[in-house]
């Protein structure tokens, strides 16, 4: 290929990779952000409870959910356990009553169980689990819909990272080049820094998040497959064993802890879910699914037992090969096999993608003000894009800050409270977001910057004095987890004061005037994106 030619196919893989890039940018830094904190999704849901004691014998607290299910839901059609560790807040146990015929399926119940294997006694909340959701359900709209518009925007991530890397011809050697206080330049340094560390994690992430919706975006496999029958793509996907079918003979239940122990030895690792069907009868069956922290896959292996004896009857057949790829894929992308070292680093990573996705977002406008006949006064496209910036980068960090205040400041008795903390999340946002409509942006992204840190800041501070789980008390104990939380969002606060001032400090350069003899030339003397 001519150098003529060459030039001209990375012009187009640029324009390919800016607006690839910025039309879905927002909502990709969203997914990023939430997807990142989901990483510590179970700290999370520990840290948004303080009041819960930590778990350090998962027997104890599995016997204490065998004992409050069979006193509260004792003829329940199933229940459900997922089963507590040393790194979770406990078991969250739910059931299903029995169908009436002719009747509307009742609502069962759901309930955590602590540390001392008594019913939780603690603030109603979401934790981290919202932030799991969020990165692929998002909030206020069905599912479907969410699903669609995030895998459109992996989609469109996917392109962006490919076209950048063509685009890019010099990626690896300016990596080394970080250059400060050169406007453009230093932008560009940043994006492509951030952009090359996480180069194969942001990938990975992203190519396996589209596997992950596979069935969601590709669903005529599915259908020509299995003729719009779900249940028949489930049951061949996940198989069930053996079946339960109640008898009408009671019969005591055997203890769950003995079942658990003898799976684990089988299942060659720790469980993680547990599910009694027809318990107290004596056609009740106990299925038992390893724990997807302990293997690479997510589709993990599963065996069934008798309810009544406890005695095997069942278990899972090896995968096929197409599911346990798959399988793979989604336990990549999840993370949950990795330890704590290759978990932070996960988490780097994620935090790397979120700064490249906002540089990226924020370079647009740098590059494009450089160019406008005014830079002073943009037209109105440009102003609408600086503003959705200010509003997403700005808006989204300040919002998780307050859902974090909300989370100790709400009531803990308040109807509804695990749903107003994540409403005063989108109402700070929402409050962001008009203020980045009405301010200049530069005073916008100092006032939002500074906000958020100080929030952050204050956050661990609150935890020493209002709570028994502030960092001294979490140290204390040796709760990593707990007190890795706290640091971290100590460490937030001080980059996002850091951001701030640096912003507040910034001066606009006069951009220099450049002269084009030749249209041929345009792209060398423009800096490569």
């Amino acid at each position: 290929m001519s150098e003529l030619g060459d030039k001209g196919f990375r012009q187009s893989q640029a324009f390919l990779h800016t607006w690839s890039g910025l039309l879905l940018g927002w909502l990709l830094f969203a997914v990023f952000v939430t997807g990142t904190i989901a990483f510590y999704r179970e700290g999370l849901n520990r840290w948004m409870r303080p009041e819960l004691p930590p778990v350090t014998q998962p027997a104890q607290v599995l016997a204490g959910a065998q004992r409050y299910l069979a006193a509260t839901a004792p003829d329940a059609k199933s229940w459900f356990i997922t089963l507590p560790s040393t790194t979770t807040q406990g078991a969250l146990v739910s059931w299903r009553p029995q169908p009436v015929e002719g009747e509307t399926p009742r609502r069962g119940g759901r309930v955590t169980i602590d540390a001392n294997g008594h019913p939780a006694m603690a603030r109603e909340t979401r934790g981290g689990e919202f932030f799991y959701r969020f990165h692929f359900d998002l909030y206020y709209m069905p599912a479907l819909w969410a699903r669609w518009l995030v895998g459109i925007a992996a989609l469109f991530m996917l392109v962006a990272i490919l076209s950048g890397v063509v685009t890019h011809k010099k990626i690896f050697r300016d990596f080394f080049a970080l250059r400060r206080g050169r406007g453009q330049r230093s932008w560009l340094d940043g994006h492509n820094a951030t952009a090359v560390l996480g180069l194969p994690f942001h990938l990975m992430i992203t190519y396996t998040g589209l596997v992950t919706l596979m069935v969601t975006l590709l669903p005529w496999a599915t259908l020509a497959a299995y003729s719009d029958d779900g249940e028949a793509y489930y049951d061949t996907l996940y198989p069930a064993g053996v079946q339960a079918e109640r008898t009408g003979r009671p019969a005591p239940l055997v203890d769950l802890t003995a079942i658990l122990r003898d799976a684990e030895g089988r299942l060659g690792g720790a469980a993680g879910y547990m599910e009694v069907i027809e318990p107290g009868d004596a056609g009740a069956k106990v299925r038992v699914l390893r724990s997807g922290a302990t293997m690479l896959s997510s589709r993990t292996p599963r065996m069934t037992y008798d309810g009544a004896t406890g005695k095997p009857v069942w278990i899972a057949p090896p995968q096929g090969a197409g599911s346990a790829t798959a399988g793979a894929m989604i336990g990549v992308h999840a993370g949950r096999f990795a330890n704590d070292w290759l978990r932070f680093i996960y988490f780097l990573c994620g935090v790397a993608g979120c700064v490249m996705v906002a540089s990226g977002l924020v370079m647009w406008t740098v590059k494009r003000r450089e160019k406008l006949p005014d830079p002073t006064r943009p037209h109105f496209g440009f102003r609408v894009v600086e503003r959705l910036n200010v509003a997403a980068i700005g808006g989204l960090p300040l919002g998780i800050a307050t859902m974090f205040w909300a989370n100790r400041l709400l009531p803990v008795g308040m109807a509804g409270r695990a749903e107003w903390e994540i409403h005063c999340l989108f109402i700070a946002w929402g409050a962001a977001s008009v203020l980045a409509l009405v301010r200049r942006p530069q005073a916008n992204w100092v006032a939002l910057f500074a906000l958020t840190g100080v929030l952050l800041l204050a956050l661990p501070l609150y935890n020493l004095v209002a709570t028994p789980a502030g960092v001294v008390a979490t140290l204390g104990r040796g709760d990593g987890t707990l007190a890795g939380i706290d640091l971290a969002l100590l460490v937030f606060g001080v980059a996002f004061l850091a951001i701030a001032r640096r912003v507040a400090r910034h001066r606009a350069v006069p951009s220099r005037v450049r002269r084009c003899i030749d249209t041929s030339s345009e792209l060398a003397m423009e800096p490569a994106e």
